[in-house]
């Protein structure tokens, strides 16, 4: 069996030193489609480094995100082919606000392995650390298909993408009633083209027969990059474009993003949190974003 899951989760965490500075935050902030209108106050902090403030999701490619979802397919007891291999939620808790530069221990480790019957889904956990104590914790749940059926833990009822549903899941609605704010975002042809430069470089987001083999018909979106954008809209939109109010941020991947498309991100105010729902305008609004809370000071 490719994943052994006790082996999987008695494996030994990997620790190793991570570093960033500006040019990695500006170039990550410009894979999200920061800096429209170049000019704009409310962009220039994210893309001029003397006004510099860092979007929280930057914490899931800092050190060109390793360890990370494909450090953790190295790990002992996976062995998994990378055309199966989808990324299914992430979950990220600040622990305080991320520097503009810095360097750091980070730890990762497979915190759960569940069984969907048709797939499994491991749960990568990565704690970061600083010589001033904790930054930030972050959990990818890392959907691999096929690999499923060995009798184990289910885990939570809902399943991790859209494309599982058929195996039991049962996606969560959004909030009843308007949305507090909805935002348009149109990606560039070339979106997974730029975000990939900040560390990953899974073929499925750049090569065509690649993403063929994967089953999809051309390249797509990397999910950690629809994540970006949509913390940086509620950011910008709704918590005043501080970033130090972000506390965590949770999602599941409901389904795919092709360059090019148009996102419709809607925003519900909550006590405490803004829950989102993120959908694919061209495709009769296909969702793309479920189970998306981003608590908040």
């Amino acid at each position: 069996m490719p994943i052994d899951a006790a082996k999987a989760l008695a494996a030994e965490p990997r620790s190793g030193e991570i570093s960033w500075d500006r040019k990695d935050v500006l170039l990550y902030h410009l894979g999200l489609g920061a800096g429209v209108p170049a000019t704009d106050p409310d962009e220039l902090r994210y893309t001029l480094e003397s006004r510099l403030h860092v979007l929280p999701s930057f914490a899931t490619v800092a050190g060109n995100g390793s360890p990370g979802v494909i450090s953790g397919l190295s790990m002992p007891g996976v062995d998994v082919d990378l055309a199966r291999v989808l990324h299914g939620g992430q979950s990220l808790t600040l622990h305080r606000p991320i520097p503009v530069e810095g360097t750091a221990t980070a730890t990762g480790r497979i915190a759960a392995v569940h069984d969907k019957g048709k797939a499994a889904v491991l749960v990568m956990r990565t704690e970061v650390t600083d010589a001033d104590g904790p930054l930030w914790t972050n959990d990818a749940q890392i959907f691999v298909r096929g690999e499923g059926g060995w009798g184990g833990d289910r885990g939570p009822s809902s399943l991790p993408h859209s494309r599982l549903r058929s195996s039991g899941g049962t996606p969560t609605e959004p909030p009843a009633g308007e949305p507090d704010r909805t935002v348009e975002k149109r990606l560039r042809e070339d979106q997974a083209l730029l975000y990939r430069l900040s560390g990953d470089w899974n073929p499925l987001h750049a090569d065509p027969e690649f993403a063929k083999v994967a089953g999809f018909d051309r390249p797509i979106l990397h999910g950690l990059c629809t994540y970006g954008i949509t913390l940086k809209a509620v950011v910008d939109t709704l918590l005043g474009g501080d970033v130090s109010r972000v506390r965590s941020y949770t999602t599941r991947f409901a389904g795919v993003v092709y360059p090019g498309e148009t996102l419709r991100i809607r925003m519900w105010r909550q006590a405490g949190a803004v829950r989102v729902a993120v959908s694919a305008v061209e495709r009769d609004d296909a969702p793309v974003l479920a189970d998306t809370v981003v608590e908040h000071s």
